[in-house]
């Protein structure tokens, strides 16, 4: 225990060792943490977090300080970045080592005094000395052995909402770019440096006809704030498309119809369907806006892909209607899904508010986007379908507000990448919003493994799981 703790202190104290990388010099430490991670700490924009081993051991990268010149030959010469690349990688190879000999070394100096305080003996002070060692170097071993360099085309973000585009990268690089791990590094350190040297946003976000960007977007339920939210993602991701998964008001009064107005203000096709809380009056609101597409058992193509899309069939905040079982809504669905067998176009999403509603879509379409439940998961079937359900991005609307002293409903939206030609999902950035005025923000990005996966037919399982969920949702 001795060794243990003494190692721990060892590498509080003097885990660290600075490294130039590029024009920037970096803070690498490391520390002990249940779950591996690698950290890059890109403050004051926030951080980002790669899964890239099992061990637990947390190794993290801080910029401390950016060397003008260098930084400023980057801006005057384009081909700096490439040069760069050939010598980043020897660069972090020293890092890596200098931090490992250095933690070695520390963890046993910690350990030897903690040794010397509790036992007064310096063959115990040099036994604990000698298991803080193996302890962290079996740590070490575990986690060379466990390290996946490709975790790198996933992060977590965490930080101001209006930088995580610029800092996680752009999906266009990193789905055709993956065996360039070496260049996404240089380009990784480069954007940093330059969001240093200069306060402007860079343009990592490129218009490409190649790809389509959506926001999935649901259960805003009469949350004003929803639209500011919407309005900054769409801005700062060139947002192409925005779907709308239901439940856009909460009662579905005449009274929220006004609501709708805010669809027409925003400067791209927004593609809704009813959810529960939606009354007729309430789709018809919508309609009216000019670049609202409303789906309600059809098919249309907007912004390069095919949509099909139905309204739920319940409307709860009418006491008196007689509203579907779940069984009714299943059969429902069988009915729809069955509709696009075979039709004229090949659909390449589905959008409905529920998930009984939308099940039976599985084998028939490659994703289906739904939203009610107010809490994000996502599946991969065994017939090639990934459902994608949606958590509220009304913060479960203002009736969220009236649970005092529960653990609050985070406002959640995704940005799907498409590719153009073939309308199969290619990745995608789940962002989380929270905490006070909204000004912080946790997006990760995941990649879809087998884009062009056969739909219909026996596919091979989610490498990521069955099924994953994010914590923090609340009853519908």
């Amino acid at each position: 225990m001795a060794g243990l703790l003494g190692g721990w202190l060892g590498l509080a104290l003097g885990g660290q060792v600075i490294t130039p990388i590029g024009p920037a010099d970096v803070t690498f430490s490391l520390s002990p943490q249940w779950q591996g991670e690698t950290v890059v700490d890109v403050a004051p924009l926030g951080q980002l977090a790669f899964d890239t081993h099992a061990a637990p051991l947390r190794i993290e990268a801080a910029i401390t300080e950016i060397r003008s010149s260098a930084a400023q030959e980057m801006f005057a010469d384009p081909t700096a970045i490439d040069r760069m690349a050939a010598g980043i990688g020897a660069d972090l190879t020293a890092g890596v080592t200098a931090l490992i000999v250095r933690s070695l070394i520390v963890a046993a100096l910690g350990a030897a005094l903690m040794g010397l305080l509790l036992f007064h003996n310096l063959w115990r002070a040099l036994a604990s000395a000698l298991t803080s060692v193996l302890v962290l170097a079996s740590a070490g071993g575990v986690a060379a052995m466990t390290f996946n360099p490709s975790a790198i085309v996933q992060p977590r973000f965490t930080g101001l909402i209006g930088d995580a585009p610029q800092v996680v990268g752009s999906v266009d690089d990193v789905v055709g770019r993956f065996t360039e791990y070496q260049e996404q590094l240089a380009g990784l350190v480069g954007n940093v440096a330059m969001i240093y040297e200069a306060t402007s946003s860079l343009p990592v976000y490129d218009e490409d006809e190649s790809v389509i960007r959506v926001l999935h977007v649901s259960d805003i339920q009469l949350n004003p704030a929803s639209w500011s939210i919407i309005g900054s993602l769409q801005e700062q991701y060139g947002v192409d498309v925005i779907v709308d998964s239901g439940d856009l008001t909460d009662r579905g009064s005449a009274a929220e119809d006004v609501f709708a107005d805010e669809i027409g203000k925003l400067d791209v096709p927004y593609v809704w369907v009813r959810g529960k809380h939606d009354s007729m009056g309430t789709q018809r609101a919508v309609e009216a806006q000019e670049n609202a597409v409303v789906l309600d058992g059809d098919v249309a193509e907007v912004g390069g892909l095919t949509f099909f899309g139905a309204g739920d069939p319940r409307y709860v905040p009418d006491p008196t209607r007689l509203n579907p079982d779940e069984a009714g809504v299943a059969a429902l669905g069988e009915e729809q899904a069955a509709s696009i067998v075979g039709g004229d176009a090949d659909v390449d999403v589905a959008i409905l508010h529920s998930r009984t509603q939308a099940e039976p879509f599985d084998g028939v379409v490659p994703l289906v986007l739904a939203g009610n439940e107010h809490r994000r998961s996502t599946e991969l079937t065994d017939l090639g379908t990934r459902f994608l359900i949606q958590g509220s991005t009304g913060g479960a609307g203002l009736s969220g507000l009236d649970h005092s002293g529960d653990r609050p409903t985070p406002y959640q939206a995704s940005v799907l990448y498409f590719d153009a030609e073939t309308g199969r999902l290619q990745a995608r950035d789940d962002i989380d919003l929270g905490g006070i005025g909204l000004t912080s923000a946790q997006v990760e990005r995941h990649i879809e493994e087998d884009p062009g996966r056969p739909v219909g037919e026996e596919a091979e399982e989610d490498p990521e799981g069955e099924e994953t969920a994010e914590e923090g949702g609340s009853t519908p």
